[in-house]
């Protein structure tokens, strides 16, 4: 990889043509003509791959230009090519992040590489903080909208994007069907990596937030500009408000997503084969 594949995109059209230039190794490497979705999986959600689908091919996705490998816990380096159904997916088995020193053009930089590859529909997961006493851990939430706390946008230029509608009514319509128990919420992206003070989870709460993490909103944003339906998935791991953060607390956090992981899996399974 040659160093102008590493250097990050000033603006929305160079970040694109480093995606297309991703996205062209991408195919020639899984012999696809183009994928019909991506996803792409956050902290803990990587055994979801097993069963998502049947897997073709998986390399590490730094191999591809632009990328860089996660330094976050939780999270892989691998890109997966699988058949849900038939459908190509592909999946991106973890994500970096902006409090990884990485800019926001970074951040988003799988999701777009998907797009460019042909997919049109982008399914973001990650797991989250709750900030209501009846999402508890271990729940899923479909994300219906988000509030972006990051200062930070991957669109760089006279990019006015519509987000009014960037999560997906019909996909979310979808996961109704399969999984109507399920809660809708709003999910608050925050840089971190500190977690918030209890005065910020009270704002955050007052805000109309019902989850709090550190991802997913740039990739809805970066999805929405290029017209591709979002569905959000966020899996609590643990109660942002009522309780004491201490390591063996976030070790517990990702253990309750780990062991949700197979069952997520075959909800995203039930959801795309419905696309």
């Amino acid at each position: 990889m040659n160093e102008t594949e590493h250097q990050t995109p000033r603006t929305t059209e160079e970040a694109k043509e480093l995606a297309a230039a991703a996205a062209h190794e991408l195919l020639a490497r899984t012999g696809a003509d183009s994928f019909d979705a991506l996803v792409v999986l956050g902290s803990g959600w990587a055994g979801a791959a097993d069963t998502l689908g049947t897997p073709d091919i998986e390399f590490d996705m730094a191999e591809l230009p632009g990328f860089h490998v996660p330094t976050a816990e939780g999270h892989t380096s691998k890109v997966r090519s699988m058949w849900v159904d038939d459908k190509r997916v592909v999946v991106f088995m973890g994500r970096v992040h902006l409090y990884e020193g990485r800019s926001a053009m970074e951040a988003v930089h799988a999701v777009r590489t998907g797009l460019a590859a042909g997919a049109r529909t982008a399914v973001l997961t990650g797991s989250a903080g709750s900030l209501r006493v009846d999402i508890a851990p271990g729940q899923p939430v479909v994300l219906r909208d988000h509030i972006n706390l990051t200062s930070r946008s991957p669109l760089a230029g006279p990019s006015f994007v519509d987000l009014s509608k960037a999560y997906s009514p019909r996909l979310r319509g979808i996961v109704r069907e399969v999984a109507p128990a399920l809660a809708e919420g709003v999910y608050v992206c925050t840089v971190g990596p500190q977690l918030q003070t209890p005065a910020e989870l009270q704002v955050l709460r007052q805000a109309g937030a019902d989850v709090v993490g550190r991802s997913i909103a740039l990739e809805a944003i970066a999805a929405a500009e290029a017209g591709a339906e979002v569905l959000g998935l966020a899996i609590v791991s643990n109660d942002a408000v009522g309780a004491v953060i201490d390591p063996a607390e976030v070790e517990r956090a990702r253990d309750v997503v780990t062991r949700r992981a197979h069952p997520l899996g075959d909800l995203l399974k039930q959801v795309l084969t419905r696309v």
